[in-house]
């Protein structure tokens, strides 16, 4: 599931299967492994070259500059794909379930992810799976500025409504959370040096980039 061949189709097939063919004897052990460098967002898509074809369709699919999501996701997951929040206990020892139902790369509830299958009429998304975590980032931003007017590029606003959910922000629920702007301020500089690392990478690399 998490080593496909899906979103390299969407380069061309012929591209596609050779940029599959090469990658796939490494595929099991780095497919769901967090990217070495994840503070390069060059050195992210050049190790994990479907990451950025990925990336790519959610550029093209709904106008959301790469850098934005990218950051949202390191902050939320870590780039882990089975991420989960902490656990619950009772009476400090005893497990009673997690703090939220948020799985995966995009951290994503299970209310708003059923929201995004049915929207998208992708049934078998799967949240493990970086192809459609980065597709349903993509989404919920684009949301985000259809009802709230919030910029796409703005990752300080996006990920407040991503956090609070769209009617959260309207309410100014943030204002009550001095941790969680704090937090966005950092989601909004890591967006901007990726965006710095995204534009030079794309001049200065191109004896690897693959695409």
């Amino acid at each position: 599931m998490h080593c496909t061949l899906r979103p390299l189709l969407k380069l061309g097939p012929l591209l596609a299967a050779g940029l599959f063919i090469s990658i796939l004897s490494g595929c099991s052990s780095t497919s769901t492994s967090p990217p070495k460098n994840p503070e390069n967002l060059c050195e992210i898509f050049k190790e994990k070259p479907d990451w950025y074809a990925s990336a790519k369709t959610m550029e093209k699919n709904w106008k959301v500059p790469v850098q934005v999501p990218m950051a949202m996701m390191y902050q939320e997951s870590s780039f882990k794909h089975d991420a989960r929040p902490p656990k619950k206990y009772i009476l400090g020892f005893i497990p009673n379930g997690r703090i939220s139902s948020a799985v995966g790369y995009s951290q994503a509830l299970d209310g708003t992810w059923n929201q995004y299958k049915k929207s998208r009429g992708r049934s078998f998304a799967d949240r493990e799976d970086f192809d459609d975590a980065i597709d349903f980032m993509g989404w919920y931003i684009n949301n985000t500025t259809r009802a709230n007017g919030v910029a796409k590029g703005d990752a300080y606003d996006q990920y407040l409504n991503y956090h609070e959910g769209q009617t959260g922000w309207k309410r100014k629920t943030y204002n009550k959370k001095p941790w969680l702007k704090t937090v966005a301020r950092k989601v909004d500089s890591r967006s901007n040096r990726y965006a710095a690392q995204y534009r030079a990478c794309n001049l200065k690399t191109k004896s690897w980039w693959p695409f």
